[in-house]
């Protein structure tokens, strides 16, 4: 590495006395003060804010380098994060899936922006098909469910059906993309799922909901509670090394998320490409709210804290992990 660093400096002394160096040593701090940002995201309707901001040209305008990754599983996202193979995660991100790769390794992360839904603000959904007879949650009881894959899709899953009166059941996980024709083809009674997939079936006319804020409901008590189910992030070590870029990022994420909360038609259509819906169907999508750090008051932390002890009652997180203090305070 040395003999490297040395070759390098007689090549800029040399560049330099050829009357180059003018040009050739901004060139190497450009490369060195703009690193590649690769964004995990999952294919759902809460990662608008990150779409948007990728399609606006914000991260440009702010001279950042932006990758998102596609991933089939917040999970992965995790994973990805935890491998150094990512530098964040985009909204829609299972909130659980982060805490557990936090648990794995303290101080992996640190999250900017949740998006809180509940009866209002739409995302989390049980659906069935367009014609089946099922009315309620309860009547659940011994059919087929699909949840989306992961942890935080399975447990929340299992823990509603029981509280909504359905039992202690089994769940299959499902790639989210593959809720809509599970339920069209009779393979499937029900899915826990997330938007965009209740429109999409909606739309297409094969499937219809059975309740929507169903996690605010059961799991938090509160129909409009705020679930701070899904959370854009960035890894600690990110920040650390590059806290001035950091910044940027966060503040040109936040005109996204300004987009979505000031001018959702304009913003809408970027939901194409990164999610299952395409063209004017858009329109149709509900939106996520969506709370940045600096916003947090102390009932949306109390929140998010039920919601994480959930996972640590049931034994999923190896301790309690206490939310405040992932939370960026840049």
């Amino acid at each position: 590495m040395t003999d490297t660093i040395s070759t390098r400096r007689r090549q800029l002394l040399a560049a330099t006395a050829a009357g180059v160096g003018a040009l050739a040593a901004p060139a190497l701090v450009r490369a060195q003060g703009n690193p590649k940002i690769r964004i995990g995201f999952w294919p759902v309707a809460s990662g608008l804010p990150f779409f948007a901001a990728i399609e606006k040209g914000y991260f440009k305008e702010a001279g950042l380098d932006v990758e998102p990754l596609k991933f089939a599983s917040a999970q992965q996202v995790m994973e990805a994060m935890l491998a150094g193979r990512a530098e964040g995660s985009a909204n829609g991100t299972a909130s659980a899936a982060l805490a557990i790769g936090e648990l794995a390794q303290p101080g992996l992360l640190k999250i900017f922006c949740t998006n809180p839904t509940n009866a209002k603000y739409v995302l989390d959904e049980f659906l069935v098909a367009k014609d089946s007879p099922i009315k309620s949650i309860a009547e659940l009881k011994g059919k087929r469910v699909a949840s989306g894959p992961g942890i935080q899709n399975v447990t929340l899953a299992k823990t509603m059906l029981e509280r909504a009166g359905a039992g202690a059941m089994s769940v299959t996980e499902l790639p989210i993309g593959q809720h809509v024709a599970a339920l069209a083809a009779g393979q499937v009674d029900a899915v826990y799922s997330l938007e965009p997939s209740g429109t999409v079936g909606r739309l297409n006319g094969t499937t219809r909901t059975l309740e929507v804020g169903v996690v605010a409901k059961y799991i938090l008590g509160d129909p409009m509670a705020p679930w701070h189910g899904g959370a854009a992030s960035l890894t600690t070590e990110f920040i650390k090394k590059n806290p001035d870029v950091a910044k940027k990022y966060i503040a040109a994420y936040t005109r996204g998320v300004e987009l979505v909360r000031t001018k959702p038609d304009e913003a809408r259509p970027f939901l194409k490409g990164y999610t299952a819906i395409d063209g004017p169907l858009t329109a149709e999508v509900p939106m996520s709210s969506y709370m940045l750090h600096n916003e947090f008051k102390a009932s949306d932390i109390a929140y998010f804290q039920k919601f994480y002890d959930l996972f640590s009652d049931k034994g999923i997180f190896e301790k309690r992990l206490l939310v405040e203090p992932l939370l960026y305070k840049g």
